[in-house]
């Protein structure tokens, strides 16, 4: 049986071409961490200035501005839009009004009235469309009800409305509804399909309607609170959580490192395996003859 090897120093193993080796493989998957954890501290910090810009755009603002000034038909939604808010003129086309399913509002599950608006003017006198094939559709969500029940205080004022309320980003496409006339996901890529364009890039949470459409004591949609941007104001803590899980990845690389070489210095596999052996665990030299690896004893 072999002697036991003395251990030997920390950095006398560490100068070892392979130790060296081993090290820079480690310390390549630790940049690599460390910067994807640097980029997800850059997104929560994004996160962060775009809403306070938000907040900021809404303070200084004097008042509603044309949904067609703020946000052209078919061009893309900005994220600092959000809860921004709009005034535009148009028609309810009751019969493409829609349901949206699976909404929640003051802790109750129900459905938001979604309707399609012919707009008229949206702050620009028609320049904001001229280019495009007619008159933009903007979708309006006109509160929220409990019960899809089908009831006349659902149905949107007749003629041209003016509207105030609140801008919103697209939703992803959804699944589907579960039965006709109900929907659920906001998704302007899907409408357009079904109401025609051109259309906006977002939708308009009303706020306020001349003429006015029934209330919520009378049946009539519930109105619904002022869109805000997720995670909210202040750093997002989902992307400064990702950011903290890829730097302690980054870290437990060169930890590994240091293991390692710990465990080479005081003995390690060569308390059975001789002076030609390898770092614990890794194979060494004496491991590989002529004919290929020799499996441990």
């Amino acid at each position: 049986m072999p002697e036991p090897t003395a251990p030997r120093s920390f950095w006398a193993v560490a100068r070892e071409p392979r130790v060296v080796g081993l090290l820079v493989l480690l310390l390549v998957a630790a940049a690599v961490c460390a910067r994807l954890g640097v980029w997800q501290l850059d997104r929560a910090q994004q996160r962060a200035e775009l809403a306070a810009q938000h907040e900021a755009a809404e303070l200084e603002a004097a008042g509603p501005e044309g949904v067609g000034v703020l946000l052209p038909p078919q061009s893309t939604f900005p994220g600092e839009l959000v809860g921004r808010q709009a005034w535009v003129e148009g028609e309810y086309d009751a019969a493409g009004q829609l349901l949206v399913e699976g909404r929640a509002l003051d802790g109750r599950v129900g459905y938001l009235v979604l309707t399609p608006l012919r707009v008229t003017d949206d702050g620009t006198q028609g320049a904001s469309w001229a280019d495009l094939s007619g008159a933009p559709v903007l979708p309006v969500v006109r509160g929220w009800v409990e019960s899809p029940e089908e009831s006349a205080a659902l149905d949107p004022p007749d003629g041209v409305v003016r509207l105030t309320g609140y801008l919103q980003a697209s939703e992803a496409a959804g699944q589907g509804g579960s039965a006709p006339g109900r929907t659920d996901a906001i998704s302007t890529g899907e409408l357009v399909n079904q109401w025609g364009g051109p259309m906006y890039s977002g939708y308009l949470v009303l706020l306020s309607s001349d003429p006015a459409q029934p209330s919520a004591a009378d049946g009539g949609p519930a109105q619904l609170p002022r869109p805000t941007i997720e995670g909210g104001t202040g750093l997002n803590l989902q992307n400064l959580f990702y950011a903290l899980q890829w730097w302690v990845f980054g870290g437990f690389a060169v930890l590994l490192w240091v293991r390692l070489v710990r465990d080479e210095a005081a003995g390690g596999k060569r308390r059975t395996r001789g002076e030609d052996a390898g770092i614990a665990g890794l194979p060494g030299p004496a491991d590989v003859d002529a004919t290929g690896p020799r499996p441990a004893p």
